[in-house]
C-alpha cells in the first residue's frame, strides 16, 4: 500500500498572480518609457534619481498581490 499523503491541489491564484505581476511590469515599463523623452532632456544628475525611483516604485503593489496569491486576502494575517 502507498502511505504517501496526496499533494495539495495547486491554487488558481498563483498563475493569475504571476500574470498580473507581468502585467504590472509591462504597464510600468511603458509608462516610464513613454516619459523618457522628457526625462532625457533633464541633466544626468536629475535623471539618475528619477530612474532609481521608477525602478523601485513598481515593487510597491507586489506585497498585497503576493499576499493574495498565498492566502486569498490582500493583507497578511496578523
Amino acid at each position: 500500500m502507498n502511505s504517501y499523503p496526496t499533494p495539495p491541489q495547486p491554487s488558481w491564484r498563483k498563475p493569475v498572480g504571476m500574470l498580473l505581476i507581468l502585467g504590472i511590469i509591462t504597464v510600468w515599463a511603458v509608462i516610464v518609457g513613454s516619459c523618457s523623452p522628457w526625462i532625457g532632456q533633464l541633466p544626468m544628475i536629475a535623471q539618475i534619481p528619477i530612474y532609481v525611483v521608477a525602478g523601485i516604485v513598481w515593487i510597491l503593489p507586489l506585497k498585497p498581490l503576493l499576499a493574495w496569491m498565498e492566502t486569498g486576502r490582500f493583507r497578511w494575517r496578523a
